[in-house]
This record gives C-alpha cells, sequence and structure tokens, in this order.
C-alpha cells in the first residue's frame, strides 16, 4: 500500500489537536488529522464542559437551599434527569463528533477515525495504513484516567469521570477515590444530588496541588455538607456484589452502590511509538521546548508536555505550534502564569506558584492572606461566603509569583492576580491600584495589606 503524504499529520485531536489541524488547514496545508475517539479531546464531552453543567445545576440547588438564612422559605426537589438531558442534547450531541469532524473537514483537512502511532521520523501509521509528514508531526493524544493496582478493582465496574459524566441518575451513595480536582467536584455535585457521598484521599491533604489552605477550606466546606472525608487512608481492595466495598489500610470498609476513581491521569507514549524516533517510552510526558518542539519535525500539544492538564493550556500551545509551523513570529511559551480553577462551592482559582513551590526554587517568600468572609462583600454575600486569597511574593524582587482566589466566583476574581504574575508586576503597583467596593475582587487589597504587615 502505498504511503500518503501530507504536510501536516496531527495525531489527537483535543483542543490542541484540533487548533493546530484546522487553522494548518485553513492555512492551505495539506493536513491529516487522526482520532481513535471523538474529536474534541475529554473536554467537551467529558471533561470541562459537561462538568461545569453538572456544577451548574448543583449549584442552582446549593443556593435554593440557602433562601431561608437570606429571603423567606424554599423547597427544592433534586432530579437528575434534566442534567443528563442537557449533558446529552446540549454538550454532547449523545456523544457523537460528526460537527467536530466537518469543522476540519470544512477548513480543508483530511480525518482518518484509527488510533494513530509514530513509526518513524516522519511517518505515522494508522493499522495497516501509513501516512508521511512532509513539514511536522503534531502530537495531542492527552490523557487517560489513571486505574490504580488496588487489589480486586479490575474487572469491576467502577466509574471515571467519563462514566460519571454519562451517568442517568444520581447514585444512592459514592465512594471517590481521590481528592483532587475531578473527584471533589464530582463528589459535591453528586452529594448535592441528594448522594451519601465519601471521599477517600491517600495524602495528608484535598487538592494537594494546591496552596495548604485551599484543600483544609475544601474538607470543612464538604464536611459540612454532610460529605464523610477522609485523607491519609489508602484502599487496599475492593468488591463487588453489586455495590462496592472499600477496604482501607487501617481495616475500615466504606460501602457504597457506585465507586468513582480519581487519583490522576497518564499518558501511553509507548502506544504512541515515540521509541521509533529515539524518546523514552517509559517516560511520562514528552519534553518541548518553547516553540512546543520535541525535536526537529515532530511538535506536542496538550496533556502529553505536562504543563497543566487543562484545555486552555492545550489550545494556547497550539497556537504556538501553528505559528511555529507556519513561520511566523511568535513568543516562546511561557507558563509562569498558568491559570487553573477547581469548580467545587467554594471555586479554587489558583495562577502562578504556590508558596512552598517558590521557597523550593530558592525564592525568599512573603505571603499576605484574606478572609472573604471578612471583606465588605463577603459580609454582604452571607452564606456561602467561604474563601481567601492569598498572595506569594518574591521578596527579592517585589515582585508577585502566585495567587490563590477561593470563594463565590474565585475562578472569574483570579483574572486580576493572572494578569499581574503574567506582567510579572510588582506588589507594589497592585498597592497603588483602586479596587471596586464592593467586589470580591477587592479581598486583594486586603491580602496586600497583610503581606505589607
Amino acid at each position: 500500500m502505498a504511503t500518503e503524504e501530507f504536510d501536516i499529520i496531527v495525531i489527537g485531536l483535543g483542543p490542541g489537536g484540533e487548533r493546530v489541524a484546522d487553522e494548518c488547514a485553513t492555512a492551505g496545508l495539506r493536513v491529516l488529522g487522526i482520532e481513535s475517539r471523538l474529536v474534541g479531546g475529554e473536554c467537551p464531552y467529558y471533561g470541562c464542559v459537561p462538568t461545569k453543567m453538572m456544577v451548574r445545576a448543583a449549584s442552582s440547588l446549593a443556593e435554593s437551599r440557602r433562601v431561608p438564612r437570606l429571603a423567606g422559605t424554599s423547597t427544592d426537589h433534586a432530579d437528575w434527569a434534566p442534567v443528563a438531558a442537557r449533558i446529552r442534547d446540549e454538550a454532547t450531541d449523545n456523544w457523537d463528533d460528526t460537527v467536530a469532524v466537518k469543522r476540519l473537514t470544512d477548513a480543508g483537512g483530511h480525518f482518518v477515525r484509527g488510533h494513530g502511532r509514530i513509526a518513524g521520523p516522519g511517518l505515522v501509521a494508522v493499522g495497516e495504513q501509513e501516512f508521511r509528514a512532509t513539514r511536522a508531526i503534531v502530537v495531542g493524544t492527552g490523557t487517560a484516567p489513571v486505574v490504580p493496582p488496588i487489589d480486586g478493582l479490575a474487572g469491576t465496574p467502577f466509574w471515571t469521570n467519563r462514566e460519571a459524566v454519562e451517568a442517568m441518575a444520581a447514585p444512592a451513595s459514592l465512594i471517590v477515590l481521590g481528592g483532587g480536582a475531578i473527584g471533589l467536584e464530582m463528589a459535591q455535585v453528586f452529594s448535592r444530588f441528594g448522594t451519601r457521598v465519601t471521599i477517600l484521599e491517600a495524602g495528608t491533604r484535598l487538592l494537594a496541588v494546591e496552596e495548604p489552605e485551599a484543600g483544609e477550606l475544601l474538607a470543612v466546606v464538604l464536611g459540612r455538607e454532610g460529605l464523610d472525608v477522609r485523607t491519609g487512608v489508602k484502599a487496599t481492595s475492593v468488591s463487588y456484589d453489586g455495590s462496592f466495598t472499600v477496604t482501607l489500610d487501617g481495616g475500615d470498609t466504606v460501602t457504597a452502590e457506585k465507586l468513582l476513581v480519581a487519583v490522576g491521569r497518564k499518558t501511553d507514549l509507548d502506544g504512541l511509538g515515540v521509541a521509533t524516533v529515539g524518546i523514552d517510552a517509559t517516560a511520562r510526558f514528552l519534553a518541548t521546548d518553547g516553540n512546543l518542539r520535541v525535536q526537529d519535525g515532530l511538535y506536542a500539544v496538550g496533556d502529553i508536555t505536562g504543563k497543566g492538564l487543562f484545555t486552555h493550556v492545550a489550545v494556547y500551545q497550539g497556537g504556538i505550534a501553528v505559528a511555529d509551523i507556519l513561520g511566523h513570529e511568535h513568543a516562546p511559551a511561557d507558563y509562569a502564569a498558568l491559570p487553573r480553577v477547581t469548580f467545587t462551592d467554594p471555586e479554587i482559582g489558583a495562577t502562578g506558584i504556590t508558596a512552598q513551590q517558590a521557597a523550593d526554587r530558592g525564592m525568599t517568600v512573603r505571603t499576605g492572606s484574606a478572609q472573604t468572609a471578612s471583606s465588605a462583600r463577603g459580609w454582604i454575600h452571607k452564606e456561602g461566603n467561604d474563601g481567601f486569597i492569598k498572595l506569594v511574593v518574591d521578596a527579592s524582587s517585589g515582585v508577585l509569583v502566585g495567587a490563590t482566589s477561593a470563594g463565590p466566583w474565585g475562578g472569574e476574581v483570579l483574572g486580576a492576580l493572572s494578569v499581574a504574575v503574567h506582567a510579572r508586576l510588582e506588589l507594589e503597583q497592585l498597592r497603588r491600584m483602586i479596587y471596586a467596593y464592593p467586589t470580591f475582587h477587592r479581598g486583594i487589597e486586603d491580602a496586600i495589606k497583610a503581606v505589607g504587615a
């Protein structure tokens, strides 16, 4: 069978790969996009979009339950059916990517459904088919849920984020393995729909990648909402007989109708065939330079680069890769102000690095924090006003290098802080700003005063 040639071959059409394929095709290059699952990646079908629909629905229930303490009386009846219908009809087209595929082909690109793997320099194989990229191969194959080697887990009908999003009903009870962003968002969502939820986190705190105060805050709030939050516990075995029983290292057991495994994400460099171009297939990620090049003729974008498992990172990287491929002038990738949001209630927004990460890099660190409930807007908000703003400053330069905004609309308040970290602003510049009263973002000014103290 003849080897068909393209200018660009994109393996994996998640948000980053899609951008590369669409823009290169629009620019007149001959482009082949390859995807084994759904074009668009995890985000529109199992991640960002449907899960935030779940969060939105659960938040509306939480707000209705705050009415008696703010505005009179209220009653609610939680029903998962509208959530499931909205995910199916509005977000995912019933998990059909026809529209996304057409977007690529309308731009002039070509599409092949299947598992793409690198077969040598400039070569890509899909089954028995082989294709050659004359300019570049771009890899955007993303990640898949980690399934830990817990005795008895394999073969049981446990959930990952994918099955949870596809759920047609909220379960009566749920065990969540993992206290990261995915597990916490889903735990709170299902709890607000009446599910009895137990969170099991092997580490000492929730949301371990963020400031300690963030995990501590969520543990308090989730516990207050009735979730059973356990940290420092390890699951040693799982059994299933119509319901799940998880045995912990101390001998305790937890039983529930459903089990959600949310302990991380993984790449598959071996399955991608990177060894054929001299890359270590046992590595966790593909190392890239500022242009998103892995080596001559090979680029990588998105989760597989290890620069943050976020849609906005993949899309950002895709833009840089396209500019480099097309020979356009562009700035190199800069992750100093990488923003991230955990969409719990309170939202946990963060940008830059944590105080511990700054210290680990040899910085002399100054921090300042302000509690949301102590601000004028937080006091006015009253119910649901848990949160804080924390600033991390490099004392030697006075520059803001990291920040956390936790609270109502914490991800939106984060915008101002992300700009400040990205622009490498000195704290004194932020101190001289005027902050609108009474807003949640005015808490930034209170946190600045705490740094000064």
